[in-house]
């Protein structure tokens, strides 16, 4: 193999096996200084979006055994990896879409699942990380609260019924 073409498969190689995600998006139309934007706003969520051949990313998703995209590595393809949140990812992804309707999302890989385009949206749809966290939280509190309260409420009344029979003797 030319030594070249090793390199540069070494180098996708170790992206890709660094990164918790692949999303493969179509920068067909997108010009360099947007094309430039996105990759400063995804490098401020920890990603990266890289350019390779088709067919290097064909190869390189095979030798890390993970799914076929085949069917979505066609055009000019763009490849965007990291290894922290995937939503906060994808919804820079997709906040840029709106706004500079370049790049389409075609596809992705997380947890050694493909996703489809609409997968990937849902993915930035959901709130951040943090929020959820916090979600998840008060809904494992609730039950401790109520059975605190529960348990609370017979000698709060009573403290209630003796400090109203005090201050009805003054």
């Amino acid at each position: 193999m030319n030594p070249d073409k090793k390199f540069i498969l070494d180098e996708i190689k170790g992206r890709v096996d660094e990164s918790d995600f692949v999303l493969v998006v179509d920068y067909t139309g997108t010009t360099v200084p947007s094309f430039n934007e996105l990759r400063a706003r995804l490098l401020e969520q920890g990603a990266e979006c890289h350019v390779a051949k088709n067919s290097f990313m064909k190869r390189v998703l095979s030798d890390a055994g993970l799914p076929d995209l085949s069917e979505e590595l066609a055009g000019q393809t763009a490849f965007v990896t990291g290894a922290s949140d995937v939503c906060a990812v994808a919804k820079v992804v997709a906040n840029f879409q709106k706004e500079f309707q370049k790049p389409e999302i075609k596809a992705g890989i997380l947890d050694g699942d493909v996703l489809n385009a609409d997968q990937v949206k849902g993915l930035a749809a959901l709130p951040p990380r943090e929020v959820l966290l916090a979600q998840l939280l008060s809904t494992i509190n609730a039950p401790a609260s109520k059975l605190v309260r529960t348990l609370n409420e017979p000698g709060a009344s009573l403290a209630r019924v003796i400090k109203a029979k005090f201050n009805e003797g003054e």
